[in-house]
């Protein structure tokens, strides 16, 4: 099971590993706050495609093609991820306002996606 959490809200006892997949740490936030058990920077859009993105939603359809195959480069990460939902639930933890448009949500369905 994978789950999305904001990194500013409080953490529950459901979220199971709760991995930082942001490349920046969330504006002030304490680690202990954050909770997190795993920061996954690389598992985030690149400097480049973050900065290009700016969280403007009418970038999000190209935004989410072009994230989707840096996450084709990224098999390592992935695998990690996907072996940890399969032993039990982890959190993808994201410091994005914008709960519909985000990279957190794009890695969710990459992740959920059936092996072809």
């Amino acid at each position: 099971m994978i789950q999305l959490r904001r990194a500013y809200e409080p953490p529950s006892a459901k979220d199971g590993l709760r991995v930082l997949v942001d490349r920046l740490w969330p504006r002030g936030l304490t680690k202990e706050k954050a909770a997190v058990d795993l920061w996954l920077k690389d598992v985030a859009p690149s400097t480049q495609l973050r900065k290009w993105f700016g969280h403007d939603p009418g970038k999000w359809p190209q935004f989410q093609a072009r994230y989707r195959k840096e996450l084709g480069e990224k098999p390592d990460a992935l695998a990690l991820l996907k072996a940890n939902s399969r032993k039990g639930a982890v959190t993808l933890v994201y410091g994005a306002r914008d709960q519909e448009h985000n990279a957190a949500l794009v890695l969710k369905q990459v992740l959920e996606r059936p092996r072809t």
